[in-house]
């Protein structure tokens, strides 16, 4: 069988991580190229300094490619793989609170988009699709401005699609609480979006 490039990009996620635990290094460098928009997406929800999502997410997947032997469950890739994000995120957090950056939140002021209400296009369906750049940065301050343990939950909820049990687990919480802080986060961020959306 040869291993040219067409057969990696058809073969489900699992095969690949099954093949890369074989040193298959094709099937590595599939995987990693897969997965680095969903790292690098979360990262840029995750951390509040815009200028270390590039370096989290070279770190992450470098992680993943050294220590990919070590998954037993090949199905449960996307929990470890995210269990990989939550970790580094927390060191980061944990490094920038031993520095003790007294940064405002208001220092996203290049980011920040001059604000404009005609954010939606009516016409567009389904709406998730259409959403504006100018609303994709606002959604994102108020993300970033949400408390560090409701901003991870609500992002491996929404964005990385995991299930309570499998955020319980990467957050050492219990499901009441993550349960508790997605509910939160969501209100929160209903709250806080209102005059946008």
């Amino acid at each position: 069988m040869s291993g040219n490039k067409l057969q990696y990009k058809k073969m489900p996620l699992e095969e690949l991580v099954v093949l890369s635990q074989q040193n298959d290094f094709k099937a590595l460098e599939e995987l990693i190229k897969r997965e680095q928009k969903n790292v690098f997406a979360a990262f840029s929800y995750l951390s509040k300094k815009q200028e270390n999502v590039a370096d989290l997410t070279q770190e992450a997947l470098l992680r993943v490619a050294k220590n990919i032997q070590s998954l037993k469950n090949p199905k449960l890739f996307k929990s470890w793989l995210n269990q990989i994000v939550t970790n580094l995120f927390y060191d980061e957090l944990r490094k920038s609170q031993r520095k003790m950056d007294t940064v405002s939140l208001d220092e996203e002021t290049e980011d920040t988009p001059p604000i404009k209400f005609q954010l939606l296009d009516k016409k567009c369906k389904p709406p998730e699709k259409c959403i504006s750049s100018e609303l994709e940065k606002i959604i994102k301050s108020a993300i970033i401005a949400l408390p560090e343990q409701f901003r991870v939950a609500i992002i491996l909820r929404e964005f990385q699609g995991l299930s309570y049990e499998e955020i319980a687990e990467a957050t050492h919480s219990s499901i009441g609480t993550v349960k508790s802080r997605i509910a939160r986060a969501r209100n929160k961020l209903q709250e806080d979006l209102k005059a946008y959306i």
